[in-house]
C-alpha cells in the first residue's frame, strides 16, 4: 500500500512546486503604476534646450526669504537659465497663526526691497500681499488699502493673492470669504488706482474635488499626496470657487488681474479662450500647466496665437532644473519626450514650436505691458 501511494506523493509534490514557480514568477511580474516607467524605443530628433531663446521675465516665483536673501546665488541660477527678471510673489513672506497662516507686515516687504535695490535692482520685481485676518471689522479695508499704498510707495509693483481665499480664508465671525466677497472690493479697487495687476491663484485642478478612481486622471497624484483631495462640497465646490473669482474679474473690469496656472483651464482651451473674450482685462500665467499644454500641441499653438497678447511665461516653483522642459515644449517641435513629474503627467510632451514673435510676447513684452518698473532695456526690441 505504502509503494502504491508513493508515485501520488512524487506527482502532487513536483506539481506544487511548479505552481510555486509559476507564482512566483508572476509575482515578479506585477508592478505598481508608480514602478512602471518603460524606457521608449521610439527614435525621432531630439531638441533638448536648456536656456531659453530670448531673455525672460518668469512672472510666478517664490521667495520666501529675500530680506536676507544672498541674490547672488539666485542670480546665478538665472543667468544659467536666460532669465533676466524674477517676479516674488511672496513680498511679505508669511507665519503661522494656528494651523493657518498669514502674510508679515509691510516691514519685511520693505527690507526684501532692500536687498533687491542694494544688490539686483533690476533684476527682481517683487509683489506684496493683504492681511485677510479681521475682515469685517471696521477699519479692516482701510488699513489694508493703506499697506497696499505703503507697500507700492517702497517698491512693490503687484499684489499676489493666495488660494486660501476661496478655501479657508475666514471673516472675524469665523464664516468663509468668498472670492468676490463684496468687502474685498476696495483691494482690488485700490490697485487699479496704482496701476498694479493682481495676480491671483484660485482653486485647484478639478480632479481633486473628483472621486479618486480609476477614472480620475490625477489619481496617482492624489495617492502620492493625499492632503489634495477634497470632498465634492470641500469647502465649496470647484465651480462654485472659479464662478467667483470670474465675478470678481467682472466687477473690476478696470483692474488688471493674472490667473495663474491659466485658471485651470489649460485642459480645456476652448473655454478658456471664451473666459478671456468675456474678460479682457484677464491675463494668464502657464505656471505649473506645461504638462497640459504639452500634450495638445496644435491646439495649444493655435490658442498661443489667437491670445498672444494675454499670456505670460510663470514657473511657480523654484526649480531650475525643470525649466527646460517649458522652453522644449514652448520651442521646438520636438516629439514624445518626458515631463519631468510622472504625478502630474504619465503622458509624454510635443513641442508647440511657437514663432518668434509669439515667444517674445510671452517671454517678456507682455510683463513689461502690464507689471510697472521692469526694466525693458534687458530685452531686445
Amino acid at each position: 500500500m505504502c509503494q502504491s501511494t508513493q508515485p501520488a506523493k512524487e506527482e502532487k509534490y513536483k506539481k506544487e512546486k511548479k505552481e510555486k514557480k509559476e507564482e512566483k514568477k508572476e509575482k515578479e511580474l506585477e508592478m505598481s503604476f508608480e514602478e512602471y516607467n518603460p524606457t521608449s524605443t521610439l527614435v525621432v530628433p531630439e531638441n533638448p534646450v536648456s536656456q531659453a531663446k530670448f531673455p525672460f521675465i518668469d512672472v510666478h516665483s517664490h521667495q520666501f526669504n529675500m530680506p536676507t536673501q544672498n541674490l547672488s546665488k539666485l542670480v546665478d541660477s538665472m543667468d544659467s537659465l536666460n532669465l533676466a527678471v524674477l517676479v516674488n510673489l511672496s513680498g511679505r513672506g508669511f507665519h503661522r497663526v494656528g494651523d493657518l497662516f498669514d502674510v508679515n507686515g509691510t516691514d519685511y516687504l520693505a527690507k526684501a526691497m532692500t536687498n533687491v535695490k542694494e544688490n539686483y535692482p533690476n533684476r527682481f520685481i517683487v509683489f506684496t500681499n493683504v492681511s485677510f485676518l479681521g475682515i469685517g471689522k471696521e477699519g479692516w479695508a482701510e488699513t489694508a488699502c493703506k499697506e497696499l499704498e505703503e507697500d507700492v510707495k517702497n517698491g512693490a509693483s503687484g499684489l499676489k493673492i493666495y488660494k486660501n481665499l476661496g478655501f479657508n480664508v475666514k471673516d472675524f465671525e469665523g464664516n468663509r470669504v468668498a472670492v468676490d466677497d463684496e468687502r474685498l472690493d476696495p483691494i482690488w479697487a485700490k490697485c487699479a488706482e496704482l496701476g498694479i495687476p493682481v495676480i491671483i491663484h484660485s482653486a485647484d485642478p478639478k480632479s481633486f474635488w473628483d472621486p479618486h478612481d480609476k477614472d480620475n486622471e490625477r489619481w496617482l497624484e492624489l495617492k502620492l499626496k493625499p492632503g489634495r483631495k477634497r470632498d465634492a462640497n470641500n469647502p465649496v465646490p470647484w465651480e462654485q470657487i472659479i464662478g467667483e473669482q470670474h465675478n470678481m474679474f467682472k466687477k473690476h473690469p478696470k483692474t488688471t488681474f493674472i490667473n495663474a496656472h491659466m485658471g485651470w483651464y489649460a485642459n480645456n482651451l476652448g473655454k478658456l479662450g471664451e473666459l478671456m473674450d468675456e474678460m479682457p482685462n484677464m491675463y494668464v500665467g502657464i505656471g505649473a500647466v506645461i504638462a497640459e499644454l504639452g500634450r495638445q500641441p496644435k491646439n495649444a499653438n493655435l490658442f498661443f496665437q489667437k491670445y498672444q497678447d494675454k499670456v505670460l511665461f510663470a514657473k511657480d516653483s523654484w526649480q531650475p532644473g525643470e525649466f527646460p522642459t517649458y522652453f522644449r515644449v514652448l520651442e521646438t517641435e520636438d516629439e514624445y519626450f518626458p515631463y519631468y513629474k510622472k504625478y502630474h503627467a504619465f503622458w509624454k510632451m510635443y513641442g508647440l514650436g511657437l514663432p518668434d514673435e509669439i515667444l517674445k510676447k510671452l517671454y517678456y513684452k507682455n510683463a513689461i505691458k502690464i507689471i510697472p518698473g521692469i526694466d525693458a532695456s534687458l530685452f531686445p526690441e
